[in-house]
């Protein structure tokens, strides 16, 4: 397919063109202009299969926006964004510059193993580098993550971090043991850390939208990042030995919606409420 007029970077030459990137998609239904034709051309397909999907990539990055206050609010500010896809609008450090506390030291790292989610993010972190930055690793080795030269700049372990993990584990397989992976992070997280994860399930979706949201989620079988779709109960054993922060396990609009959102204030989110679960752990 022709990457002709393209308004993204220009792909390193390592980048696979030939087959759609989740975290560049995921930037084309929010609006963003960082993918690619073969982005685009999927994204489309997506839109046209399940007509909610741009509401509800909007709608999770608006549970981001309240996730990010409200771990200010409890006086944590570091943040490691996992699988934190490429920049577009409400970007985590973009919403820690504007309501962290005046005499904080707020920090902010993103990673990706996504070669344009990186190298944009690094683009718009130029002004920022003494707080926030950009490490291309796979959130699924967390020992890489810790250990990547960025990550030990930025971010200190023994005081809490809220690491984000915003619509990602649907492209991590049975077979990378999610619970295992979440385990070890947890255990270099300092008591008191925040653990936010959201979800793409069906359990209470209607019947229609829950047959267009599997039918999706096959489609995405064929891209560099298959999708998985998961029930409440396997969602809420990522959790285990953690502590819920208020209001627990909900539905992504139902977690302290704001009345009038900073991001997409117009949106229509009733529609999407089914197909997410969200929820925010802290480490005890």
């Amino acid at each position: 397919m022709s990457v002709q007029g393209e308004q993204a970077p220009k792909a390193p030459r390592d980048v696979d063109l030939t087959k759609p990137s989740s975290a560049r998609i995921y930037d084309w239904y929010l609006g963003g202009t960082n993918n690619y034709a073969v982005d685009r051309h999927f994204g489309k397909q997506a839109d046209e299969q399940f007509p909610l999907i741009k509401t509800l990539a909007m709608s999770n990055r608006q549970w981001l926006g309240r996730v990010v206050r409200a771990a200010l609010a409890a006086g944590i500010t570091q943040f490691l964004d996992l699988g934190s896809g490429v920049p577009t609008v409400g970007n985590v450090h973009e919403i820690v510059a504007e309501h962290a506390p005046e005499d904080s030291d707020p920090r902010v790292v993103y990673v990706d193993y996504e070669h344009v989610a990186v190298a944009h993010s690094e683009v718009i972190l130029q002004d920022e580098s003494e707080w926030a930055g950009a490490v291309r690793a796979d959130l699924r080795d967390p020992e890489a993550v810790f250990n990547d030269a960025t990550v030990q700049r930025l971010v200190d372990l023994s005081k809490p971090v809220c690491v984000l993990l915003v619509s990602v584990l649907n492209f991590v397989g049975g077979g990378d043991d999610v619970p295992g992976v979440l385990n070890r992070y947890r255990q270099r997280m300092a008591p008191g850390s925040w653990l936010a994860i959201s979800h793409i399930t069906t359990d209470d979706a209607p019947e229609d939208g829950a047959a267009q949201i599997s039918a999706l989620a096959e489609s995405y079988r064929k891209t560099q990042n298959p999708a998985w779709l998961r029930p409440r109960a396997e969602f809420a054993s990522w959790f285990d030995g953690m502590d819920l922060v208020e209001p627990g396990i909900v539905h992504l609009t139902d977690w302290r919606p704001d009345e009038v959102e900073a991001v997409f204030p117009d949106l229509e989110k009733e529609e999407v409420r089914p197909f997410y679960w969200s929820a925010v752990g802290q480490v005890r």
